[in-house]
C-alpha cells in the first residue's frame, strides 16, 4: 500500500528554497560588512544561523497547529465533548441541515480557516451501498468526524450537478476526494462503470479542480458478521497507476488476507470474510477489476485520477450517528482518511495556476540570473586584479604606459557602465561596478599623474618658458605665437578643470608632445590620444586634478601673446582666414549671371567678373559667420586665457572693435570690387539706326531689359549687411505719422541717424535711383530709373517713326534742325535726362554712368545727326563755299 507524491509541490518548494539561500547570500556578502560582519567566518555564522531560523519559522505552523488539535481533543475528552472509547458520542446541539448550518458548526470548532483544516469527501452510488459504508447518510446528506465531513453526492449514472455540495468546492480550494461505492454487479457492467466515470469527469470540469477517485466495494456474506474486527482493506494507488500496477497492489493483498481470515476464524468461524476475499480475489476478482478497469484508464488520467481500490462488508451503525450527523469513522476507513498525499489540484490554467507558474518562472529565472551575475561579476573582479597587478609588477617606459592604458580601459567600462547601467547579466543586485571603481579611482590617479600628467605640464611649462625668453624683435615669436597660445591655453584648462574642452585639450597636449623620452614612438603614437581622451573627458569630473601652475610664467606668457594679437599683421593675416573661408563656397559673378537670361551681350560688353568672396551670398552664408568666429575666440582669448581680467586689455584688441575693423575692411573691398567690374562695363557699338532702335527697345523692355536685370542685381548685392528697421518700430512710425498728419513742422528720426548699412556711401546712389534708398530720401522731382526708361521709350518710338517714315533723310533733317533752332526734342531732352542721371551718380560712379545712361542716347543722336550733317554739308558747300571761292579766288588780298 504505497502512496504517490506531488512532484509540483515538491518542485516548488525546492525552487523557494534554493532562492531563499541565494537572496540570503546575497545579502550577508554584499551587505554584511554594513552589520559589522567583515569576517567570512561570521558571515558563514550568520548564513547558517539564517537557515535554521528559516526552517524554524517554516515548520513552526505545523508544530502550533498539532499542539492546537492535540490540547483541543484533550479538552474535549475532559469537557465529555468527544466520546470516549468505549461511550457513544452524544452531542447536545441542535440538529442541523443546510449547508449554512454546516459551515457555521465547521467555523465554530475550526476557526474561520477551517476549509484548510476539514477534508471534504464527496461519497457517491447507489444509496444501499452508500449506506452499507456510511450509514445514515444517504437520509443525512452529510456526516461529520472531527476533522472528515462526507457529502452524499448521488448516483453516478446521472449527471452530478447538486448545488448545495458544489458550494463547497470554492475557487481557492476543492473537494478533496470522491468515494464511489458499487458493489460486485457493478464493476461488472462495463457500460455503467464507463457512464459513472465520464459524469465524474464532467464534475471535475464544472468544479475546475481533479476528484481523487477511490473505489469502494462493498462485499456480501450470507450472515451478519458485526462483531467481526474490522481493517481497512485495499490499496492505494500511485499518481502513475496503471493496469500492471494495479494487479500488483491487488496480488500482494492475497496472502496478508488470507492469514489474517485464518486468525479471525480460530477466533470465531463465522467471520470468514477476509478470506474468502482473499480466495475470491485470487480466483477471479483481480482479473475482474482489471478487465473492468481497462477501457478506464485514459479517463482516469484526465480529471479524476484513481487513488485506491478498497473492499469492505457493510459497516454497522449508531444511533447518535442518525440523530446528530455524527459520524465515528470506522477502522475500515483508515485508507481512505489514511491518505495524506492527496491534494486537489486545479484543472487547466486558471489564474492561480498561472500566477503560481509565472512566479515559480520568475524565481527559476531569478536564480539563473543570481548565479550567472555571480559568474560574470567574479570574472570581472579577476580581470580588474590583473589590471592591478600588471600595474604593480611593470617595469619602466612601455611596460607602465601599456599597463596604465590597460588600468584607463578598464576604469572607462565602469564609468559608463556607472552612467549608462551595467549588462543585464551583471544585475541581479550582484554588480560590483561602484566598489570596482572606488578602487580604481585612486590607482588610476597616482598612476596617471605619475606617467602622463606631471610630465606633459613640465613639457608644456618648458616649451612656454622657451617662448618668453626669445627677444622682443625675434620673429620666432610671431611664429610660435599661435602654438604658443594652445598651449597656454591647454596649461591653464590643466590648472582649471572646470574650464576643460576635452577635444581641445587631446590636440593640444598631443602636439605639445609628439614623442616621449624613454617610450617607444610607435607605443606612444599609438596609446597616447587614448590616454590623453580619458583624461581630458574625466578632468572636469574631478576638480581635485588640478595642477599648480607658476603665476609668473602665465603672465610673462599672456604679455607675449597680447603683444603680438596688437600687430597690424596678426590682424590682416585674421582678414585673410575670413577671405580663405568663404573663398570656395561662392563662384565669381559676370555680366551674363547678373544680368539673369535677358541679352546682356546686346547692350553691354565686359569681360571681367566680380569675386565670389564679396558677394551678399557670400557675407550672409560664411564670412559674417567666419567673422563672428574669430571675434568670439578672441572673446574666449581675453575672457581668461590671457587675462584674468578682460576690463584689463587694451580696448583695440577687444572682440567688438576686432569685428568692427574686420567688418568695415571687407566692405570697403567689396564696394571696391564692384565698382571696379562696373566700371569696366562697356557699351555694345550700333552701326545704323536700325541697331539703335533695337538697342533702345530691349533696354526699355519692362520683362527682357538686361538694364533692368543688373540694376536689380546691384540693389540686391547693394544691401549686403544694412540693418533692417523692426516690424515693431515701423508700425509705431506709422501711427505716428496717420496722428501728426496736421504737424507739418519736420521732425529728426533718430533712427535714420547714420547709415543703415556699411554699403550704403557707395550704393547709396544707386539706391536712390531705383527707390530703395532711405525713407524720404527721394522727393517728387528725384532722379529715377522708371523715369529715364520711359524717357528711352518716347525717343525709341520717336525714332522708328522716323525709320519707317517715306523720306527717312527729310524727317532726320527736320530733327536737325529743330535742334540747330534751340527747341528741344525727346532725343535731346532724355539724352540731358541721362548726363544728369551720370552726374548724380558721383565720381565713383562715372563711368559707369555714363555707360548705361548717356552712351546709348549719344549713339542715337550719331545716328540721327549722320545722314543730316552730310545733307548740310552739301549744302554748306554749294551756298557758301562755292560761291566764296568764286568771288574771291585769285582776288586781292585772298590772292597768293
Amino acid at each position: 500500500m504505497t502512496g504517490g507524491t506531488n512532484a509540483w509541490q515538491r518542485v516548488g518548494a525546492a525552487v523557494w528554497f534554493i532562492a531563499l539561500l541565494a537572496v540570503l547570500v546575497w545579502l550577508i556578502w554584499g551587505y554584511g560588512e554594513r552589520v559589522g560582519l567583515t569576517e567570512p567566518l561570521h558571515k558563514v555564522l550568520a548564513f547558517l544561523l539564517s537557515v535554521c531560523v528559516v526552517v524554524i519559522v517554516r515548520q513552526a505552523p505545523r508544530l502550533w497547529t498539532h499542539l492546537k488539535r492535540q490540547r483541543h481533543r484533550e479538552q474535549g475528552l475532559a469537557d465529555k465533548v468527544y466520546p470516549q472509547q468505549d461511550a457513544p458520542f452524544v452531542s447536545p446541539r441542535r440538529p442541523m441541515s443546510g449547508p449554512h448550518d454546516l459551515r457555521e458548526h465547521l467555523r465554530e470548532y475550526h476557526g474561520f480557516l477551517w476549509r484548510f483544516k476539514v477534508r471534504l469527501l464527496l461519497v457517491v452510488g447507489e444509496p444501499d451501498q452508500v449506506n452499507a459504508i456510511a450509514p445514515g447518510l444517504v437520509e443525512q446528506r452529510w456526516l461529520h468526524d472531527q476533522y472528515t465531513v462526507l457529502l452524499w453526492g448521488g448516483s453516478v449514472q446521472a449527471p452530478l450537478d447538486d448545488p448545495w455540495w458544489r458550494s463547497f468546492s470554492t475557487r481557492w480550494r476543492g473537494l478533496d476526494g470522491v468515494v464511489w461505492a458499487l458493489g460486485k454487479a457493478q464493476s461488472n457492467d462495463a457500460a455503467a462503470m464507463e457512464r459513472g466515470v465520464r459524469h465524474l469527469r464532467g464534475l471535475a470540469r464544472k468544479l475546475g479542480w481533479q476528484l481523487s477517485l477511490y473505489l469502494w466495494q462493498v462485499c456480501e456474506s450470507d450472515w451478519p458478521q458485526a462483531k467481526r474486527e474490522t481493517q481497512p482493506v485495499g490499496c492505494l494507488l500511485s499518481s502513475r497507476v496503471s493496469a500492471e500496477e494495479l494487479e500488483t497492489q491487488l496480488s500482494q493483498l492475497v496472502a496478508p488476507l488470507r492469514q489474517l481470515g485464518l486468525d479471525q476464524m480460530q477466533r470465531k468461524r463465522d467471520h470468514d470474510f477476509l478470506l474468502r476475499l482473499s480466495q475470491e480475489l485470487k480466483d477471479e476478482g483481480i482479473a475482474r477489476w482489471r478487465q473492468a478497469l481497462a477501457p478506464l484508464w485514459g479517463q482516469f488520467a484526465r480529471g479524476v485520477p484513481l487513488r485506491g481500490l478498497w473492499f469492505s462488508l457493510a459497516l454497522p451503525s449508531t444511533d447518535n450517528q442518525q440523530a446528530d450527523r455524527f459520524w465515528r469513522a470506522d477502522p475500515a476507513w483508515g485508507g481512505v482518511l489514511g491518505d495524506q498525499t492527496a491534494h486537489p489540484r486545479r484543472l487547466g490554467w486558471p489564474a492561480p495556476r498561472i500566477a503560481y507558474a509565472l512566479v515559480l518562472g520568475l524565481v527559476l529565472l531569478w536564480s539563473t540570473g543570481l548565479l550567472l551575475s555571480f559568474a560574470s561579476n567574479r570574472a570581472h573582479i579577476v580581470q580588474v586584479q590583473d589590471a592591478l597587478a600588471g600595474l604593480d609588477q611593470a617595469g619602466q617606459g612601455d611596460e607602465q604606459l601599456r599597463a596604465l592604458n590597460e588600468l584607463m580601459r578598464e576604469l572607462g567600462r565602469l564609468d559608463y557602465r556607472a552612467t549608462h547601467g551595467v549588462p543585464w547579466y551583471q544585475r541581479f543586485g550582484l554588480s560590483q561596478n561602484a566598489p570596482l571603481l572606488e578602487t580604481l579611482w585612486p590607482r588610476y590617479v597616482e598612476a596617471n599623474n605619475r606617467l602622463l600628467r606631471d610630465p606633459a605640464a613640465a613639457n608644456l611649462q618648458r616649451q612656454l618658458s622657451a617662448l618668453v625668453k626669445l627677444p622682443a624683435d625675434s620673429p620666432e615669436r610671431a611664429a610660435r605665437a599661435t602654438l604658443a597660445y594652445d598651449q597656454l591655453k591647454a596649461y591653464l584648462m590643466m590648472a582649471h578643470p572646470e574650464k576643460a574642452d576635452p577635444a581641445f585639450l587631446v590636440q593640444a597636449l598631443g602636439a605639445a608632445e609628439p614623442l616621449r623620452a624613454g617610450v617607444a614612438p610607435g607605443l606612444w603614437q599609438g596609446l597616447a590620444p587614448g590616454l590623453w581622451q580619458f583624461y581630458a573627458e574625466q578632468l572636469a569630473v574631478h576638480p581635485q586634478w588640478a595642477i599648480t601652475v607658476d603665476p609668473k610664467l602665465v603672465a610673462q606668457a599672456r604679455q607675449v601673446l597680447l603683444g603680438q594679437l596688437g600687430q597690424r599683421n596678426a590682424e590682416a593675416n585674421l582678414y585673410q582666414q575670413v577671405l580663405d573661408a568663404a573663398a570656395n563656397h561662392t563662384p565669381d559673378l559676370n555680366l551674363a549671371q547678373m544680368a539673369g537670361d535677358t541679352e546682356a551681350q546686346a547692350l553691354l560688353v565686359s569681360d571681367s567678373s566680380v569675386p565670389g568672396v564679396f558677394t551678399r551670398q557670400a557675407w550672409e552664408g560664411q564670412v559674417r559667420e567666419a567673422i563672428d568666429e574669430i571675434a568670439d575666440a578672441r572673446r574666449e582669448q581675453i575672457d581668461w586665457v590671457l587675462s584674468d581680467r578682460p576690463g584689463d586689455i587694451a580696448r583695440d584688441l577687444t572682440p567688438d572693435v576686432l569685428k568692427q575693423r574686420l567688418t568695415e575692411r571687407y566692405f570697403d573691398d567689396y564696394a571696391s570690387a564692384w565698382l571696379d567690374f562696373l566700371n569696366r562695363l562697356r557699351w555694345q557699338p550700333a552701326r545704323n539706326l536700325d541697331e539703335v532702335i533695337d538697342q533702345l527697345t530691349l533696354m526699355s523692355d519692362v520683362r527682357q531689359s538686361p538694364l533692368i536685370a543688373l540694376m536689380n542685381t546691384l540693389a540686391y548685392q547693394g544691401q549686403a549687411g544694412s540693418r533692417r528697421q523692426a516690424l515693431g518700430d515701423s508700425l509705431l512710425q506709422s501711427a505716428q505719422k496717420l496722428i501728426g498728419q496736421e504737424d507739418k513742422i519736420p521732425a529728426i528720426d533718430q533712427q535714420r541717424q547714420g547709415p543703415s548699412s556699411p554699403l550704403e556711401a557707395t550704393f547709396g546712389p544707386l539706391l536712390a535711383l531705383l527707390g530703395k534708398g532711405a525713407e524720404g530720401a527721394n522727393s517728387n522731382d528725384s532722379l529715377s530709373l522708371q523715369a529715364f526708361l520711359n524717357r528711352v521709350t518716347r525717343v525709341r518710338l520717336k525714332l522708328q517713326q522716323v525709320s519707317s517714315a517715306t523720306d527717312p533723310q527729310a524727317m532726320t533733317q527736320a530733327l536737325a534742325q529743330t535742334v540747330f533752332q534751340g527747341k528741344g526734342i525727346d532725343l535731346t531732352e532724355t539724352q540731358s535726362y541721362g548726363s544728369l542721371i551720370a552726374a548724380s551718380l558721383g565720381a565713383e560712379w562715372g563711368s559707369v554712368g555714363h555707360t548705361l545712361f548717356v552712351q546709348p542716347l549719344d549713339q542715337a543722336w550719331e545716328r540721327v545727326l549722320q545722314p543730316s550733317a552730310a545733307s548740310f554739308n552739301r549744302q554748306w558747300q554749294r551756298a557758301i563755299v562755292t560761291p566764296w571761292q568764286d568771288a574771291f579766288a585769285g582776288r586781292y588780298p585772298f590772292a597768293a
